[in-house]
């Protein structure tokens, strides 16, 4: 067992950072499917309770499809200002208007090739996310480089909203899902090296809460790529 600067201890010590490290992430990832299973819900809601019409078919369309973005910004910003429970509702609360927002694409798609494109999601994400835990590769290099591309997509997805290019919006689903599936490695191994610099429950705790926002928002973006690329439509 390998000495930890010549402490004999340091074996337990070890054991008890990766322990520390799991319960960590475990609770990233509980926060992230607890997200998900929110944004379920209120699209379901939306969906059926007949308020998308009114929602979409008028200019709240609008606040509807930039009310998530506003809630990224401002957890990005107030999150170390903010109490943990704080962040938790400022979380479920990005997740149900992030359900409301994507509504629509139950009007668009069937929900057998929903179904099937969230389980294909959700079988690469985990496969990727597990690879970016576990490699011993820096992937800080290829982060600089997903981030600029992400930045291109956002720019270029604001713009299509206008232009509504089908062709654009091929390029973008093709280049969504290079981008977030190596961005959900990249994401997943900055989560875990995020670990070692806070200290104390309530750092850890906003710290796995925007953790499980960045791999939540990799997981959703990952989704609608696929599904605009083979997604069944009605």
């Amino acid at each position: 067992m390998s000495d930890f600067r010549g402490y004999p201890q340091a074996g337990a010590r070890t054991v008890g950072v990766d322990q520390g490290l799991r319960a960590y992430m475990i609770r990233v990832y509980n926060y992230m499917a607890m997200g998900l299973v929110i944004t379920g819900l209120a699209g379901a809601i939306t969906m059926t309770s007949g308020i998308a019409p009114v929602l979409f078919g008028s200019p709240l369309k609008w606040v509807v499809l930039f009310a998530p973005l506003a809630m990224v910004m401002f957890l990005s910003f107030r999150v170390q200002s903010m109490s943990v429970g704080g962040a938790q509702i400022a979380f479920w609360v990005f997740s149900a208007l992030m359900g409301v927002s994507l509504t629509p694409i139950a009007f668009v798609y069937t929900g057998a090739s929903i179904a099937k494109i969230f389980f294909i999601t959700a079988a690469t994400f985990g496969s990727l996310s597990l690879y970016g835990y576990t490699t011993k590769r820096d992937l800080t290099g290829m982060g600089s480089f997903l981030f600029m591309g992400l930045i291109g997509i956002i720019i270029a997805g604001l713009v299509n909203i206008f232009v509504a290019s089908s062709a654009v919006s091929f390029a973008l689903s093709v280049m969504g899902v290079l981008i977030f599936t190596g961005l959900t490695a990249y994401d997943t191994q900055k989560i875990k090296a995020m670990y070692y610099y806070n200290s104390g429950e309530a750092s850890l705790g906003k710290s796995a809460i925007m953790g499980a926002l960045q791999l939540y928002l990799d997981f959703i973006n990952m989704f609608t790529s696929l599904l605009n690329l083979f997604g069944d439509r009605r």
